[in-house]
Formats: structure tokens, sequence, C-alpha cells
């Protein structure tokens, strides 16, 4: 009898994990802009309502948006001046940058559908127009890369796997581990993604694209020595970053 019950467990488990992979291979998609085969599970309007949605909150989070508007335009013209003079401008994102009063966190991020950050605590560490291009267009890449959309419907897969292994043996943490490596290992592809359309937009822009590699030396910094080696990190170590940053603007520089 128990044996039976194990089977039929088995079966349901393994059933669970072939409708996941059935689900995943039907919502691959081609990305038009970098030509990379992604699991999607949105539409471009349910990214922009994303972005939309979440981008209060994210703005609350880091203390509210930056009270000086003279910054702020200057951040709106060079991300404006990216996305128009690059194939940014000819995807259906809208694109709005915003400068968050966080002086402590020194970061830059985007939501899905082009709702991009960049914190003051960043911003102040930055030296010139070029710097801020190359933090900007790193982040227009992530959106235009779909990152976000993709991890979405990664993490929904994985989710469904997990269950299925569950059901069928105890196994979900093992298989649910798998998954968030996955993940993890994604991540650092985006990065060096977003970071190589981040240089192709400098350029169209008439930006210095060497700039981004001095923002990478600016986050290195600001990592300080007890940083997390890189295969515990989501993010690829800087100085990997600058090799590949190298690489692109040999390979978009003409």
């Amino acid at each position: 009898m128990r044996g039976s019950k194990v089977k039929i467990r088995l079966l349901i488990g393994v059933a669970i994990i072939a409708f996941a992979y059935f689900q995943k291979c039907n919502r691959q998609e081609i990305n038009p802009y970098t030509g990379k085969k992604q699991t999607i599970t949105m539409t471009t309007d349910q990214e922009i309502a994303i972005g939309l949605q979440s981008a209060p909150q994210i703005t609350q989070q880091h203390g509210g948006l930056y009270p000086d508007e003279h910054l702020q335009a200057y951040v709106d013209m060079v991300g404006n001046k990216l996305v128009n003079s690059s194939l940014a401008k000819d995807t259906p994102y809208k694109y709005d940058f915003h400068l968050l009063a966080d002086d402590q966190t020194i970061n830059a991020f985007a939501l899905p559908g082009g709702q991009c950050f960049i914190t003051y605590a960043l911003l102040s560490k930055l030296k010139n127009e070029d710097q801020l291009a190359g933090v900007l267009g790193h982040e227009i890449g992530h959106v235009l890369g779909k990152h976000s959309a993709e991890r979405i419907g990664e993490t929904e897969f994985w989710k469904t796997v997990s269950t299925g292994a569950s059901v069928g043996a105890d196994m979900g943490g093992l298989i649910g581990g798998i998954g968030q490596n996955t993940l993890l290992k994604n991540g650092r592809g985006d990065e060096l993604e977003s970071d190589e359309l981040g240089v192709m937009f400098m350029i169209d822009a008439g930006y210095n694209p060497e700039a981004m590699i001095a923002v990478m030396e600016i986050l290195k910094t600001a990592a300080g020595p007890n940083r997390v080696p890189e295969f515990k990190s989501s993010h690829p170590d800087p100085e990997n970053r600058i090799e590949k940053i190298r690489e692109a603007i040999k390979k978009y520089k003409h």
C-alpha cells in the first residue's frame, strides 16, 4: 500500500515538473533588442505597470526624492539624451529617471518598464556627466534587456518545479537551491549585458565610454576590503566588469 502511494506521489511530482517545463518552453521568446532567448511571462504593458506601481514605494524606502530641482533636471537631461540617441528610443518603454534622497546607500537600479533610479550617495561620488551617463546607460540596459521580467518568469518556473519535487519526493529544498543559484548566475550575466548595452548607449549619445570604468572604480572603493566574493554575490566583481567593459568599448567604438 505504502509503495503504491509513493508511486502515485512520484507520478504527480513528475507531471508537475513536466508541466513547468512545457510552460517555460511556451513562454520563451527572443528579446528583439538583444537577441537573447528569455522566459517572459508578462506583456510589455504589464512590465510598465509593475514599474509604475512599485516606484512610489521604492522612492519612499530611500527617503523620497532629492529636493533639488536642478540636480533632478541634470539627471533627466543625461538619461533622456541616452534614450533619444540610441535604440532605447524605439522601445515601447516609458523611461523616467529619479534622483533619490538617500545619501548613505551608493546605488542605482531599474524597475521593469523604464523606471530608473540613482541615489544622491552615488551621484555625489561621480565626477562628471560622462560618469553619470555610464550609470544611467547601465540601468537603461536592464530595462531594455527585460532582466526583471525574466527574473519573474524564471522564479515562477522554479517555484513550480520545487512544488513538483516536494510532491514526488522530499527534495523541494534541493531543487529550490538549484533555482536560486541559477537566478544568481543569471544576475551576473544581466549586469555584464547591461554594462555592454550601457557602453553602446554612451557612444551613441557622444559620451566617453571610458567613464564607465571610472564608475566601477568608485563602486570597488565603496565596497571596501570586505567585499563579498563574486561566487556568493549576484553582481560580478568590479574587476571582471572592467575587463568586459574594455572589450565592449573595442567592439562598439569606431
